[in-house]
Parts: C-alpha cells; structure tokens; sequence
C-alpha cells in the first residue's frame, strides 16, 4: 500500500486588512497585516515541518482586488517559499478578481511568470498533479464570476435578477457535475478546490450563508464519490459540511487564518491537514496562533463606583495581545460617574494590543405622558404621575401619597 498523499489546505489569507492596528514601521503598513502574514508563516512552516507533497490555497489572498506591491511581495516571499517544498495550487477568489473582465487577477503573474511548483485556478477544468507521493487529480473551481461562468450562455432580456440568480445557480452545479465526470476517470486520489457559498454552511456566529448575490452550490453537487475530499476557501468560519454523513467526502472550509472583526471572536483559525488517498481522506484542524478579540460587557446599573467596577472586571480576564472593547450598561445616574480615561488606562496595563471601543449603553427611563390636558390633573394624580417616572415601587408610592395628602391638607 502506498503512503497517503499530504495535502496542506488553507484559504483567506486577506492580506492588507489594516483594522484594529498601528503603523508597523518594519514594514510600513499596519501592525495588523503583520499579523497576517504571521499567520501565513505558520502554514509555510507546517508545511515544511511536516513534509507536505501538496499546499491547496483556496482562495482570496489579499483585502482588495488591487493589493500594494509590498503585500503582493510579502505574499511572494510566502508562496515561494511553499514552492520550494511541494506543487501550490493558488485558486482566484472574488477578493482576487479584477474588477473589469478582461483585467488580470491580483495572483495571475505566478501563471504569467510559469513560476515553478505554482498551479493557477482561473477557470473550471482538472489538472493531474505529480507530488513525490504519487500523482492527484485535482478538479478546479475558481469563484463564479456571472462574466465568467456565463460566458456563451444566452439569457432572454426579460428576465429579472432572481431569474438570472438561478440559471448562473443552475449553470454553477452543472460545470460542477461535469468536473466529478471528468475526475472519475482517474484511478487515483483526487480533489476538488473551490471558492464558493454551499448550502448549508454557517457565516459568522453560526448564521445561515446569505451572503449578498452570491451563486450557491448545492451540498449534493459536492457529495460525489469522485471526490475524496474537497478543499473550499470564501466562508471564514472552519466546518465540515458532510461530517457524521457515512460514504460522503469530506467538504470542508479551511476558515480563514486570522480574525477579522468581532464577529469572528469565537472562531478558532488555522488550516487543514490532510492525508489523501483514492477512496479516503483523514483530515485534521490545526489552529494557527490568531490575535484573539476579547468583548467585556459589564453592568454597572447597581454600582455606586462603576469606574471601579469596569476595572475590577478587566483584572479578571486575560487581555494579554487582545483586540478588545468594553460595553458598558448603565442608567442615567452612573453614566455620569463613568471615567473612560481609567478604563483606557486599566486596559493598557493589562496589556491589551488594541482598544477598539469603550461603548456605554444607557438605559434612561421612558417619561410617562401627564395627558393631553395636565392642568386637568389633581395634585394626588401629578404626583403619582412623577413617583412612577422615577421607578417608585407602588407599595412606596401608597405610602408616600398618603403623606403627601396629608401635607396637602394642613392648614396654613
């Protein structure tokens, strides 16, 4: 029996996102691309430490379709070196597209270049890969572009854009289908790269994909016995669609490497191991060490010293390198005794790499209508009127009416 092929698969790289940083002077830009290319080493050092035969990008290396000659050296210097060890394959994502069709992609130049070990992913085709474990069959597909996929496709002109939505849909899962076609041709292991939104997955904090216009694959159209496993890229938070499904490939988003924004807080980030043979695949996360996000929500409502209290809780956490925010709920009467100037402070001296926010939200009590009429009101009704404004419990009110009734009826 030969030795399974070792496969590296990562994706949404993202290099450029500056959020959340401070100019880095090493390099020029924000401190936080520094972390993604941090990120972006630690695959390339997996990938030699553990003796990859395939490196499988799916997707998305920089923020922007028209990324700075010094991210597009930095990410240079990274896939070269992955080069060095074993065949890239680099798929086009939508962050790598051009805007304009005939403009070439953000990672077009490896191709251009015929620079060695790199495979390019522009259009949907296989490709058989020679790797010093034995040869893959890789099926490709790039993100859907509408220019792209529907290149020669005729649509009437009466049809609207829900209309146009489902025939590049449809369109996606036949191209699909026919790679599985073309790749069960091939007695050997094979693998399907695709940059896309497939049913069923969750975005962000488990939220069902609905991600603009974007074309959805069908689950079945990836369940496919010509498959033994199949490496996406283009939804950030790492799953395993088929897992616990018996005889189904395993399709699975890598995630991205680095966290984003908050809405990443609780997403672990890395990369896929796996070991790849006709018929199997045994995958593994690996976590990369992200910059965490930290969001302390404190209640200060009941406080009678809320700036104390805030810092008493940021002592309690570990904000050690962490992008972190605090939100803070107060009413009208503690707002006032909030001092963000400490709380800055006690973030800093808990070593926190970046504030992002210091949020207050105050409750303010709703002001009770007197009426259309308040001159029509006794002075027993205006009082019960300002008591339940300021929150009075109604034992309290009875009591306090009943003196106040009795002052009102004091003679002078």
């Amino acid at each position: 029996m030969t030795d399974p092929i070792r496969v590296l698969h990562f994706a949404d790289v993202h290099i450029g996102m500056e959020t959340y940083g401070n100019t880095d002077p090493e390099i020029g830009v924000s401190s936080r691309v520094r972390d993604f290319l941090r990120r972006l080493d630690e695959v390339v050092d997996y990938a030699r430490d553990y003796d990859a035969d395939l490196v499988v990008f799916a997707g998305d290396a920089f923020k922007s379709r028209n990324p700075t000659p010094t991210f597009q050296r930095e990410f240079a210097f990274r896939i070269q070196d992955l080069a060095k060890q074993c065949p890239v394959v680099m798929l086009v994502g939508n962050h790598d597209l051009a805007s304009i069709e005939r403009r070439a992609s953000s990672i077009e130049i490896y191709e251009t270049l015929n620079v060695p070990n790199t495979i390019l992913g522009r259009e949907y085709r296989t490709q058989q890969v020679e790797t010093k474990r034995g040869p893959v069959l890789l099926g490709l597909a790039p993100y859907p572009a509408r220019h792209h996929l529907l290149r020669g496709v005729e649509i009437p002109h009466n049809k609207t854009i829900a209309e146009i939505d489902a025939i590049l849909e449809d369109h996606l899962n036949t191209r699909l289908e026919q790679l599985a076609e073309e790749a069960s041709h091939y007695d050997m292991p094979r693998l399907l790269v695709g940059h896309f939104s497939v049913s069923g997955a969750s975005f962000g904090s488990e939220r069902s994909v609905m991600l603009g216009r974007d074309a959805v694959v069908l689950l079945s159209t990836l369940d496919h016995p010509a498959w033994d496993y199949v490496a996406l890229g283009h939804i950030h938070k790492h799953q395993c669609l088929t897992l616990g499904r018996a005889g189904a490939p395993p399709v699975v988003y890598s995630g991205s490497i680095e966290r984003i924004d908050f809405g990443e807080e609780s997403d672990q980030k890395g990369f896929v191991w796996v070991e790849l043979t006709r018929g199997r695949a045994q995958w593994e996360f690996i976590p990369v060490q992200s910059r965490p996000f930290a969001t302390l929500r404190i209640d200060v409502r009941t406080s009678g010293d809320p700036t104390r209290m805030v810092i008493q809780q940021i002592a309690r956490h570990d904000l050690r390198d962490a992008v972190v925010r605090v939100i803070i709920t107060a009413d009208s009467e503690t707002d006032l005794l909030i001092q963000d100037r400490m709380i800055q402070q006690a973030l800093h001296d808990a070593q926190a790499y970046h504030i992002a926010a210091i949020v207050r939200q105050v409750e303010r009590p709703a002001r009770l209508r007197l009426g259309m009429s308040p001159e029509g009101l006794d002075v027993d009704q205006l009082l019960e009127r300002y008591l339940l404004t300021k929150e009075i419990p109604s034992d309290r009110i009875d009591v306090l009416l009943d003196h106040a009734r009795h002052i009102f009826t004091m003679e002078d």
